[in-house]
């Protein structure tokens, strides 16, 4: 199995998450329009904590949205860099495609289409439909 670092700043919420081998340690803050300054100090944290360093990862991987273009841009960013320093695969993740399958993880019996959304504010909405 592998060590995955995963990034999110889509939403008004930041994230950072280290799937050690099927053991996941995350951190979690909602920090609306400071995701700028949290990012890197959550991950400086979780890897301290972890006793990893960013060579001893197997790839990063990031919520690639839908969200908001500023938090997708940062966070994109971000996990560019780490990855091009320390030469690692880059996995974007749909927001929208995750929540599905936490939905089918809950209700294993459930085989039927499901369709999520996320409020995309201004009236509008994202949303995608598993089959």
């Amino acid at each position: 199995m592998s060590i995955i670092l995963a990034l999110d700043s889509s939403t008004d919420a930041c994230s950072v998450a280290l799937n050690i081998r099927g053991e996941i340690q995350a951190k979690f803050e909602l920090a609306a329009k400071s995701h700028t300054q949290r990012l890197l100090p959550m991950v400086d944290e979780l890897l301290a904590e972890a006793q990893l360093s960013l060579s001893q990862l197997d790839a990063i991987a990031f919520g690639r949205g839908p969200g908001s273009f500023t938090g997708l841009r940062i966070c994109m960013g971000v996990v560019q860099g780490l990855a091009f320093g320390a030469n690692l695969p880059v996995v974007p993740v749909s927001t929208l495609a995750s929540m599905a399958l936490e939905f089918y993880k809950e209700f294993p019996e459930v085989n039927l289409p499901l369709l999520t959304c996320l409020d995309a504010r201004m009236s509008e909405v994202y949303f995608g439909v598993t089959i």
